[in-house]
């Protein structure tokens, strides 16, 4: 396995520096791309001055803000390019724990897809209100439910993925935008009939910076799951 993992920044200034020293202290060998857009908070100089000294992290840029599935995308063709054959998405600002890696990189061993849970046994939230814990278990039973995908946790965004599987099943060409790209790959996944493992992770909120979550991003994430399951389940059309 030689695993990378994508990040992508957005005004992180105050976490990711502590994310890359946290990730690299607990597994030196693995190797760290943070993918920038155009954070206007000198997030990227950080970074690019991280990898001057440390040869095993890497700045990837793009202009402006375009998405976090767009950010992913960007990342796994980086990889793909460089003949990674895992990428592990992360969040940068420390809600995603490091300790938790080396058991979703041994899941990986023998899965195509590993997601790191905070709704199956033994995973949780910290520092969450009661009505947001409601709003994304709702919205992965939603999902559950909408698209018969027996995943609890379709919207995590800590997970481990076969970079050449990922390929295949289109995750590079998809079109999705925002947190609704999580339950795409997901899904892409599953319908593709691909090895899924959930592993109990704890999810902290963030400390530093304002989290990127919003109502908006939440009814455009539902709206998506029905439009997806109408084409894909009930019309029979192919992802895009």
């Amino acid at each position: 396995m030689k695993a990378l993992v994508v990040m992508p920044t957005y005004n992180e200034a105050g976490n990711v520096l502590r994310m890359i020293s946290d990730i690299r202290n607990l597994i030196p060998n693995l190797h760290i791309l943070v993918v920038d857009d155009g954070s206007p908070d000198g997030t990227a100089d950080l970074v690019r001055a991280q990898s001057r000294q440390d040869n095993s992290v890497f700045l990837l840029e793009r202009d402006a803000k375009a998405g976090l599935g767009a950010a992913y995308r960007a990342g796994f063709r980086w990889a793909l390019e460089r003949e990674y054959t895992h990428v592990v998405e992360m969040d940068a600002d420390g809600s995603h724990q490091p300790k938790f890696l080396p058991e979703l990189l041994a899941a990986a061993q023998n899965s195509d897809l590993v997601i790191g849970s905070r709704w199956v046994r033994g995973g949780s939230v910290v520092n969450w209100p009661l009505s947001r814990k409601i709003l994304s278990q709702g919205g992965n039973l939603y999902t559950r439910i909408l698209l018969g995908m027996p995943i609890h946790d379709a919207t995590g965004g800590f997970r481990v993925l076969d970079l050449a599987v990922a390929h295949e099943v289109g995750l590079l060409q998809a079109q999705t935008q925002g947190y609704v790209f999580q339950v795409d790959n997901s899904y892409r996944f599953f319908s593709s009939k691909r090895l899924i493992k959930e592993v109990p992770i704890t999810f902290i909120e963030r400390e530093i910076g304002e989290s990127k979550m919003s109502r908006r991003i939440v009814i455009e994430a539902m709206l998506h799951v029905t439009l997806l399951a109408w084409r894909h389940r009930v019309l029979r059309r192919p992802l895009i």
